[in-house]
């Protein structure tokens, strides 16, 4: 993986550990399963300096609780993180549609193009 494709790569995954975020708290094992299904193969290795970057970023919080008798982390979008997302969102949305094209109401190319 060359390193412009791994920059890129993290990034995406940034966005998408905010846009959890806002949506529910999580904790990292649960999320490096959810990106798995959306294809992104990351190690706890990888993951967790990202997950602290943002929270020291001040884009997201940390709550330790105590599950089964192990501690967790739950990670959880701050006010600061919610404007980073509400940000970038626009941004995104116009460089996907001007990378990829116009695209349909399923998200993919508009065959009447």
């Amino acid at each position: 993986m060359s390193k412009l494709y791994y920059d890129i790569f993290l990034a995406f995954v940034r966005v998408h550990l905010l846009h959890h975020a806002a949506e529910e708290p999580f904790y990292g094992a649960a999320m490096l399963e959810e990106l798995q299904r959306h294809g992104y193969r990351l190690s706890p290795g990888t993951l967790y300096p990202i997950l602290h970057g943002l929270e020291k970023a001040g884009y997201l919080s940390v709550e330790r609780t105590v599950v089964g008798g192990k501690a967790r982390k739950y990670y959880r979008i701050t006010d600061q993180g919610r404007t980073a997302l509400k940000e970038v969102k626009p941004k995104l949305r116009e460089l996907v549609e001007e990378v990829l094209g116009d695209l349909g109401p399923a998200g993919r190319p508009d065959p009447s193009e």
